[in-house]
């Protein structure tokens, strides 16, 4: 396809999605008493309502989770710089800058790096908990996405450095097109659940059973409706009544209808509905209405760990200074899980009255760094490197020694209070970016320090 936006096949429509979820080929509904039910259900509390609703939200949700932001690319294209092109209309071929913070939205070749260093987040495709650097270099064709140096994908972030790539490949030929190729081929072979097979089971079981009894009374009453006389031996003269036999029918049918368990069906799906309710609170959306039973049966679960059981954020779990003596190491716990400052403290820290040594930890974390902290809707997010939003976190745990305009975040409304302080303080003249063969960052700064 010829843009970068992703083919994600053919929609389903809602009313073919709410079919599915009763597709029990056990029994057959009547037409009429779904409506009835569907227009009480619906009107039996707003509990009823949302569990009835839930089939129709599904589809919708994952539409929502596939939705590609409509980002501006800076793109040079037959020999002509456009600045604000959509992402989703490049085409292989074109040239395009990516900057610090740029979401990556086709398969791109990096041809020139303007800085240094470039590194980029992939963890959403190769699962990598780190950053990975990229190079010109050209690798063989056949190299893993991970042995792809040369590459950015689909889906990744741009977290360290400025570059010039040549896109090659868009929308379902991507990387991450690909495994979703493989999804949809995976789906389209899907075996049936847990529970299915045992409705299924439960189906076919009473179908014989009920056909046995259904026989077994017609004929019984076969006598009634279908008379004869025995002559030598042999049955002669036959009388049959139409009337009686379409009487005796009509007691098998009845019968029949009222052997099938038509709630059960409803019953199945409102427990499911609920289970799936119950799921979304902790963040895990179902696809499909049955599945919700098959956790239930499962044994062993592999799953990626970055970002799944994990929160994928990094944190400072213990800081480590020089002691006021020689050979002296004092050892900090730091508590919290997330980016937030707020999240935790650090145990036993001399708040207000820090020594040299941790000031001066504070200050390289603070103003040897490119990283910072937002606050959004989902919580407190990083931009840039990982570690080094880390180590900004950390910055303003620890707080400005006594004699500074701001103590901590803790007791600022700016959340990066801190190492803003240090930055006015301390500011930065010029820097030495991190590079394959220094391996490490620098910074030159000019002191303004009043104590």
């Amino acid at each position: 396809m010829g843009k970068g936006a992703q083919d994600y096949g053919r929609k389903e429509s809602v009313g073919k999605s709410s079919l599915d979820h009763n597709q029990y080929p056990a029994w057959a509904k009547d037409v009429q008493e779904s409506v009835i039910s569907f227009v009480l259900a619906w009107y039996d509390g707003e509990e009823g309502g949302e569990m009835e609703i839930a089939a129709f939200v599904e589809p919708l949700a994952f539409e929502a989770l596939k939705e590609i932001q409509s980002e501006q690319a800076t793109v040079i294209r037959n020999g002509r710089k456009v600045s604000s092109l959509l992402a989703k209309e490049l085409v292989p071929g074109d040239i395009v800058e990516l900057r610090v913070g740029d979401k990556i939205r086709v398969d791109m070749r990096v041809i020139n790096l303007i800085s240094s260093t470039l590194r980029v987040e992939q963890g959403s495709l190769t699962g990598e908990s780190e950053a990975v650097s990229k190079t010109t270099k050209p690798v063989a064709e056949e190299s893993d996405i991970q042995g792809k140096k040369c590459m950015v994908f689909v889906g990744t972030t741009v977290v360290n450095g400025n570059c010039i790539c040549l896109v090659t490949e868009t929308g379902m030929d991507t990387e991450i097109g690909k495994v979703h190729s493989q999804i949809q081929e995976a789906a389209q072979n899907e075996k049936d659940t847990p529970l299915k097979k045992k409705l299924n089971e439960l189906g076919e079981v009473l179908t014989m059973l009920i056909g046995l009894i259904c026989l077994l009374v017609w004929l019984i009453n076969v006598r009634y409706f279908l008379t004869w006389d025995y002559v030598d031996g042999w049955p002669r003269n036959f009388k049959f009544s139409f009337e009686k036999c379409t009487y005796y029918f009509e007691i098998v049918v009845a019968l029949v209808v009222v052997s099938i368990l038509e709630g059960l069906p409803a019953v199945i799906t409102t427990c499911l509905a609920l289970g799936t309710r119950k799921m979304a609170q902790k963040n895990a959306l179902v696809r499909k209405l049955p599945s919700v039973e098959t956790p239930g049966c499962t044994t062993v679960i592999c799953s990626d760990k970055i970002g799944t059981l994990t929160t994928n954020q990094m944190v400072v779990a213990k800081l480590v200074a020089i002691g006021q003596g020689p050979n002296v190491l004092r050892s900090f716990n730091v508590e919290g899980t997330t980016y937030n400052p707020l999240d935790g403290k650090i145990q036993n820290w001399p708040a207000g009255v820090m020594d040299a040594n941790l000031q001066t930890i504070a200050k390289i974390d603070a103003l040897a760094n490119d990283a910072g902290i937002e606050q959004s809707e989902k919580g407190y997010v990083a931009t840039g490197m990982p570690t080094e939003a880390t180590l900004k976190v950390l910055v303003e745990k620890m707080g400005l020694p006594a004699g500074y305009s701001s103590r901590s975040s803790t007791e600022n409304s700016d959340i990066m209070a801190c190492s803003y302080e240090w930055s006015k303080i301390e500011s930065r003249i010029a820097t030495l970016k991190f590079d394959r063969d220094r391996k490490s960052m620098g910074v030159i700064v000019s002191s303004s320090d009043p104590i």
